[in-house]
């Protein structure tokens, strides 16, 4: 960049800051209060100056704008390193069955042409009793399952539907109890993950049921 030296006291502020002409289609803000600076110390009162305090504060005000340009441009850089971390973490997920906080249970069939289903339930505590209810798409009663006592923490069940059961919309309800008072209880519905794709979202899984759910909705990655 090209100054020139005077000796007006004009002169001698751009020579000092720099020309205040930016050649730039869309200056930074930095660029902007530096523009605004130097104008304001090309035109000030010679018999008034700027005192060196009112310089440094601009100068000051100048490197936070910088500072926080920069911290944007590296968080910027830092989220999407994350959503890629993301993306290649949800990835090794295909074909993997996941927990999903949910009350409904897909029913599949087995190698012996028996139908199953499988889900999960987490207790806030120890259980004296534990009860599945399974139901239709209605609300109405297929079955009722007793798992007994319980410890406190996840546990998985498995559900096979009588011959002819319509069990194309399943879904189950969890109910735990210790000395007869409730033991808060949080159904997952478990769920094949079919694909996965990156969203303005974010990172999303797509279920073989056809639904589709954040990453951060997987409560837990089931190995069989």
């Amino acid at each position: 960049m090209t100054t020139s030296v005077s000796n007006t006291p004009s002169s001698s502020a751009s020579s000092l800051y720099g020309s205040s002409t930016v050649e730039s289609k869309d200056p930074s803000a930095q660029d902007r209060f530096l523009k605004l600076l130097v104008t304001q110390m090309q035109n000030q009162d010679p018999l008034n100056p700027m005192d060196n305090a009112q310089v440094t504060s601009q100068m000051a005000q100048i490197q936070t704008v910088s500072g926080i340009e920069k911290l944007n441009t590296s968080m910027s850089t830092m989220g999407s390193s994350f959503m890629q971390g993301q993306a290649m973490q949800a990835a090794s997920l295909i074909g993997r069955d996941v927990l999903i906080e949910g009350n409904t249970m897909t029913v599949e069939q087995g190698a012996d042409n028996k139908e199953f289903g499988r889900a999960a339930f987490e207790l806030s505590g120890k259980a004296s009793r534990v009860t599945v209810q399974v139901t239709d798409a209605a609300g109405q009663v297929l079955d009722t399952l007793e798992l007994g006592a319980q410890e406190a923490g996840r546990h998985h069940f498995m559900w096979q539907p009588e011959d002819g059961t319509d069990a194309s919309s399943v879904k189950f309800k969890v109910s735990a109890s210790s000395g007869g008072s409730a033991v808060a209880a949080t159904s997952y519905s478990r769920e094949t993950v079919g694909a996965v794709s990156t969203t303005a979202q974010g990172v999303e899984l797509d279920l073989a049921n056809g639904k589709t759910v954040s990453y951060g909705k997987v409560a837990g990655v089931v190995s069989h």
